[in-house]
C-alpha cells in the first residue's frame, strides 16, 4: 500500500457517504440514487463511478479483480487495477471464484458468481428513458408515477423499422415490476444474467453522479413484447477456437492466414481456466 494516500484514496467522510448512497440504491432495487461524486485520478467517462463504489466499499481481506470488455488486461482495467491495489495493498486476481469484489466494464463473468461477491459496474449513461426524454425533473417524475410506455414506445418503433428490437446493448430491464433500469452497455446476452443472480450487483455513473442496485436473487424482466419476446446473442452452434466452450458470448476473431472468421471466448480469464483444466495453458 502506497502510505500517501488513504487506506483506498478517499477519506473516510467520502466513504462514507458513498456507503450511504449505496445502501439506499440497495433497499430499493433499481432505483437511481444521487451522490456527491467525487474528483478521481482518471477522467470521468473510464470508469470514475464504478471505481468509488470499488473504492469506498473494499476492505483488507478483499479480493479484486478488474475487467474490461471481457478482458483482464485491457489498458483500463490494469490501470484501474493498479491504482485499487497501489491505495489498498489488497489482493488481485484474474480468476471469477476468487474475486470478493469485481469490477467491470460492459460485461459480467461467465463463471456463475456467488453470494458472497459484489460485482460493480461501470455505466456512462444510468438513465433509460434519456433518449427520449432530455430533462431531469421529467425522468424523475416518468420514474415517480411509473409511466414507461417511452421506453416501450422505442423498442415498438424499432420493430417497425427493422421487424425486430435492435438494441445491441444496454437493453432496459424492468426490475421486481417496479422500476426501469438500464444494465448498463452490457450486451443483451447479459442480460439474463441479471435475474435472481447469488451476488450483489452495483452500478455507479460518476458523470452523472448516480448509483442503483441489483440485490442477490431479485426479479429483472428485460423489455420485450409477447409477440416479439426479448432474445439475447446466441452462440450455441459456435465453439471457441481457443478452448472449444459453446454457449457464451464471442468474440469474432480474423485468421490472417486463412481468411477465414473463427470465435474466441470474450471472457479471456473463463477461456483461460478451461484451458488449464485440459491441461494446454
Amino acid at each position: 500500500m502506497n502510505m500517501d494516500y488513504n487506506f483506498a484514496f478517499f477519506d473516510e467522510g467520502s466513504k462514507r457517504e458513498i456507503r450511504r448512497a449505496t445502501l439506499k440504491a440497495v433497499a430499493i432495487p433499481g432505483y437511481q440514487v444521487p451522490f456527491a461524486s467525487r474528483e478521481m485520478p482518471i477522467a470521468r467517462g473510464w470508469g470514475t463511478g464504478g471505481l468509488q463504489l470499488t473504492l469506498s466499499l473494499i476492505g483488507r481481506d478483499d479480493v479484486v479483480k478488474v475487467i474490461d470488455q471481457g478482458s483482464d488486461e485491457s489498458v483500463n482495467a490494469v490501470n484501474i487495477k493498479k491504482l485499487i491495489q497501489k491505495t489498498t495493498g489488497v489482493a488481485t486476481t484474474d480468476k471469477t471464484r476468487k474475486a470478493t469484489l469485481i469490477q467491470s466494464r460492459h460485461r459480467i463473468p461467465e463463471t456463475p458468481l456467488h453470494d458472497n461477491q459484489i460485482l460493480v459496474l461501470q455505466v456512462p449513461l444510468p438513465e433509460p428513458l434519456r433518449a427520449f426524454e432530455p430533462s431531469e425533473l421529467q425522468t424523475r417524475r416518468l420514474h415517480a408515477e411509473k409511466e414507461y410506455s417511452g421506453a416501450w414506445l422505442m423498442l415498438f418503433e424499432e420493430i417497425v423499422k427493422f421487424g425486430r428490437m435492435t438494441t445491441g446493448a444496454d437493453h432496459p430491464v424492468q426490475v421486481e415490476s417496479t422500476y426501469v433500469m438500464a444494465p448498463s452497455p452490457i450486451p443483451r446476452f447479459d442480460n439474463l444474467k441479471l435475474a435472481g443472480n447469488k451476488a450483489l450487483l452495483l452500478f455507479g455513473a460518476g458523470r452523472e453522479k448516480k448509483v442503483y442496485a441489483v440485490p442477490p436473487h431479485t426479479h429483472v424482466q428485460s423489455l420485450d413484447f409477447k409477440d416479439y419476446p426479448f432474445e439475447p446473442e446466441r452462440f450455441d452452434a459456435i465453439s471457441c477456437r481457443l478452448c472449444g466452450a459453446t454457449g457464451v458470448f464471442m468474440d469474432e476473431i480474423l485468421d490472417d492466414q486463412s481468411g477465414c472468421t473463427t470465435h474466441q471466448c470474450n471472457d479471456t480469464s473463463y477461456c483461460l481456466a478451461r484451458l488449464n483444466s485440459r491441461g494446454e495453458a
